[in-house]
């Protein structure tokens, strides 16, 4: 059973979220608020599988709630859920550790199936995010090379290596929770569906030099 708990400041959606999936034998819807702040209260005293998420909402950003809630909450799961497409928002939610980024306009079957995902500890994007966060420039071999951050290229480096998440955690003196994140990352920018696919796309695009 997920447990399911929804952030988004219109009730529209909310009550759309409700309909679609209050049917569903294997979800458990556990609760829903219009704000932030709301949901932080909630996760005192309560628990939750995966949080659907606004990337924008009236007290706190999508992505600062994000980043607080895998602090507090590593084992949590967060999927994003915007009207908005822009790089800028689809990086923020997943580089705050948001395991996949849904657009509203999205349906019943891709809703459940980046819900299910996500729960699994995997990465689901909608296309229009996926190429949102592709970057711009195009590279000499006519492949579209992701942006990597410093810390990404560390980790992708040691992943390649071999070494496991609690491994790379003692090596960067980093949490292992953190690494995850950034995995999760790796997998989203480079469209990979595991570890052996990350490794692959990154030799492809030259990413280990």
């Amino acid at each position: 059973m997920i447990r399911l708990y929804f952030v988004d400041d219109q009730p529209l959606v909310l009550e759309g979220l409700r309909s679609l999936l209050r049917s569903e034998s294997d979800i458990e819807l556990v609760g829903q608020t219009r704000n932030g702040h709301s949901c932080l209260s909630f996760l005192l005293d309560h628990s939750t599988d995966v949080i659907l998420m606004d990337s924008i909402l009236p007290d706190i950003s999508g992505s600062d709630l994000c980043a607080t809630i895998k602090a507090r909450y590593p084992g949590i799961m967060v999927l994003g859920l915007s009207s908005f497409k822009e790089r800028k928002y689809v990086s923020s939610m997943m580089d705050s550790g948001a395991s996949g980024y849904l657009l509203k306009n999205a349906d019943k079957e891709e809703l459940l199936q980046a819900i299910h995902l996500v729960h699994a500890g995997k990465t689901y994007l909608s296309s229009g995010a996926a190429q949102a966060i592709q970057p711009a420039e195009q590279p000499a071999n006519g492949q579209r090379n992701p942006h990597l951050t410093k810390r990404e290229k560390e980790i992708l480096l040691l992943i390649a290596e071999g070494y496991t998440n609690p491994e790379i955690a003692e090596k960067l003196f980093i949490s292992a929770t953190t690494v995850d994140s950034h995995r999760k990352n790796l997998l989203a920018k480079l469209n990979a569906r595991n570890s052996a696919m990350l490794v692959k796309c990154a030799i492809d695009n030259q990413l280990l030099v």
